[in-house]
C-alpha cells in the first residue's frame, strides 16, 4: 500500500473517496473549512440540518459533493473538541476505514493530521492511520471456499495543511505501514490452525523469511537431536507428549554500524497448541489454544516490520516452539526436568508450559552478550485478571528497561502496564525436592510466573510481557490482535543512537 502526502487543496485533490473529520461542536478543521468553501458549504448545512451528528465514530457517505474532484466524500464524527485523545483519535480513523475497506475505490485521501490531539504530533497521525489502514484491510480466509471480495484500496493519500511537516507525515506513514504489515504477519501466524503451524511451519517461516531478505536475516533451525546435545531437557520435555517435533528459531539481523555491538534479543514463545498436557484443560473455548503461540507470532510480526524499516541496530530473534499434548510419553505432574541453566523443576502442572520453553531460550541468550532481552508469551490467565485485554504487563529486573518499553508502548499506542517483581514473591515457588516449582499457586499467578523466569534471566537486563489478555479476541470478532508489534518495533527504534530512523527504500 502507498502513503503518499500531499499539500494541495484537499477541493482539488482528484480521489475516489475524500475522508474529512468533523468535531461535534461545528467548528471545521482546515481542511474541512476549505472543502466546505468549495462546495457550497455542503458539510456546514449537512451538520446544520441534522443529516450528520460528529458523535465519535459516527460515519456518513455523501456519494456526490459538487465542487469537488471526489467521486465521495466521507465525514467522520470525532466527538467532543475537549475529549480528543490518543484512543478517540484512533476510533474515529478505525471507524473510517472499516466504512472504506468494502469500497470500490482503489484510492482514498484523508484529512486526519488536521486534528489536534493534545502532545502528538504529525508523524505520530500519519503513524496512525497507515496502521488503520492495514487493520481494516486485513482478511484470513485462507480455508473458507467462498471468500470475501478482496479490498481494492492501494493508496492513502495523507493530506496535510503545512508544508513544514510534509517529511514528518512521510516519516509517521513509513513507520506505521512496516508496523501494519508486522501486525498482519502475525494475525495470520496466530489464526492459522494448530495442524497448520506446527513448531515445523514456524521453523520453515522463519527460514522464509530470512531467504526473502537479501541477506539482512539469517535463520538457523535447532532440531530436537540440536537440543537434546544442547541440554534444553526443559524445552524438549514440554514436546514429549506430541507427534509434532519441537524446534527453537534463531533470526539474526545484523543492522548496526559495529557488528559486534551488543544486540537486542526477543523471545517468544512458541506452544503452537496447548491442550494443557496431562493437566488437561477444560474442552470449552479450548480451539483458542492455537493462540498460545501468539509470543512467537509477534516476534516474527516485528522481524518483519524491522525488515522494512533497517533501524541501525543489532537484533536476536529466538522462538522456542512445541506444541503440549497429553501422551504416554508426555511430562506428568510431579516430574522433575533439568533446564539448560542446570537448576531442576518440579512440574506441579503441566498446564503452566510456557515457563518451562522460555528458561531454555532464555538460557541461550546468553551467548549473544544482549544489550537488553524482551521476552513475550501468553503465559498466565491471571493477567486477564489483574489488567484485561487492555494493556499487556510487563515484569523486568532493571528499571530503566522497563521505563523504556512503557515509553515505547505509549508512543505505539499499544501500552503496558508495570507490575512489581519483588523477592518476597519467589518464596511460592520452593520446591521440596527440585530447586524451583514451575507454578507458585493462585496468589499473584503472573508475578510468580515472571519470578519462574527471572531466575534465567540474571546475565542481563530482561524484560517480560505477559499478553494472554491483549494477543487475541474471543467471541464473535474471534482473531488474533497483532499486538505487541507496534510496543516491541517502537522499542526497537528507540534503540537507535542517534534516535532517527533510516528507512528502506520500497
Amino acid at each position: 500500500m502507498e502513503f503518499p502526502v500531499q499539500t494541495a487543496n484537499p477541493a482539488k485533490v482528484e480521489t475516489a473517496c475524500l475522508v474529512v473529520p468533523v468535531f461535534k461542536d461545528g467548528e471545521l478543521l482546515p481542511a474541512a473549512a476549505k472543502l466546505d468553501n468549495a462546495s457550497e458549504r455542503l458539510i456546514g448545512q449537512l451538520i446544520e440540518r441534522g443529516d450528520f451528528e460528529a458523535t465519535l465514530g459516527n460515519v456518513l457517505m455523501v456519494p456526490f459533493a459538487p465542487g469537488l474532484n471526489t467521486d465521495r466524500l466521507m465525514l467522520v464524527g470525532l466527538g467532543e473538541r475537549g475529549k480528543c485523545q490518543e484512543g478517540a483519535f484512533r476510533k474515529a480513523v478505525d471507524a473510517a476505514f472499516t466504512a472504506i475497506a468494502p469500497l470500490p475505490a482503489e484510492d482514498v485521501a484523508v484529512a486526519f493530521t488536521d486534528v489536534p490531539v493534545a502532545d502528538r504530533g504529525c508523524d505520530w497521525k500519519a503513524r496512525m492511520v497507515a496502521e488503520a489502514a492495514h487493520r481494516a484491510l486485513y482478511r484470513f480466509d485462507d480455508f473458507k471456499t467462498e471468500k470475501a471480495p478482496a479490498p481494492r484500496l492501494e493508496k492513502v493519500t495523507l493530506l496535510i495543511s503545512e508544508q513544514g511537516v510534509a517529511d514528518d507525515a512521510r516519516q509517521g506513514a513509513r513507520i506505521g505501514d512496516a508496523i501494519g504489515r508486522g501486525v498482519a504477519t502475525t494475525r495470520t501466524l496466530g489464526n492459522l490452525p494448530g495442524n497448520v503451524c506446527t513448531p515445523s511451519y514456524l521453523a520453515e517461516r522463519a527460514e522464509q523469511l530470512a531467504a526473502e531478505s537479501g541477506g539482512a536475516l539469517t535463520a538457523e533451525i535447532l532440531d530436537e537431536a540440536a537440543l537434546e546435545e544442547l541440554g534444553a531437557h526443559s524445552l524438549l520435555s514440554v514436546g514429549r507428549g506430541s507427534a509434532e517435533p519441537s524446534r527453537l528459531i534463531v533470526m539474526r539481523y545484523q543492522g548496526a554500524d559495529e557488528a559486534d555491538e551488543a544486540p537486542h534479543v526477543l523471545v517468544g514463545k512458541g506452544i503452537t497448541f496447548d491442550t494443557g498436557g496431562i493437566s488437561l484443560k477444560p474442552g470449552e473455548a479450548m480451539d483458542e489454544m492455537k493462540f498460545d503461540m501468539c509470543g512467537a507470532a509477534s516476534v516474527f510480526g516485528t522481524v518483519t516490520s524491522v525488515l522494512a524499516l533497517k533501524p541501525r541496530i543489532n537484533l536476536v530473534a529466538i522462538v522456542a516452539a512445541a506444541e503440549n499434548m497429553p501422551d504416554g510419553r508426555a511430562t506428568k505432574p510431579g516430574d522433575i526436568i533439568q533446564t539448560l541453566k542446570g537448576l531442576s523443576v518440579e512440574v506441579l502442572n503441566t498446564d503452566a508450559e510456557g515457563r518451562l520453553v522460555l528458561c531454555d531460550a532464555l538460557t541461550y541468550a546468553e551467548r549473544f552478550e544482549p544489550a537488553s532481552v524482551v521476552d513475550i508469551a501468553t503465559l498466565t490467565g491471571a493477567a486477564i485478571i489483574a489488567l484485561g485485554h487492555h494493556a499487556t504487563g510487563l515484569l523486568s529486573n532493571d528499571d530503566d528497561l522497563a521505563l523504556d518499553i512503557l515509553d515505547a508502548g505509549e508512543t505505539a499506542w499499544d501500552r503496558a502496564w508495570h507490575l512489581p517483581l519483588w523477592d518476597e514473591y519467589q518464596e511460592q515457588l520452593s520446591s521440596n525436592f527440585a530447586d524451583l516449582a514451575n507454578i507458585g499457586g493462585r496468589p499473584a499467578g503472573t508475578i510468580t510466573a515472571a519470578c519462574f523466569l527471572s531466575r534465567f534471566a540474571d546475565k542481563f537486563p530482561w524484560a517480560h510481557l505477559d499478553i494472554a489478555g491483549t494477543a487475541w479476541t474471543s467471541g464473535k470478532q474471534k482473531g488474533a490482535s497483532g499486538r505487541p508489534v507496534g510496543l516491541l518495533t517502537q522499542y526497537l527504534l528507540d534503540r537507535e543512537a542517534d534516535s532517527e530512523v533510516e528507512l528502506a527504500d520500497d
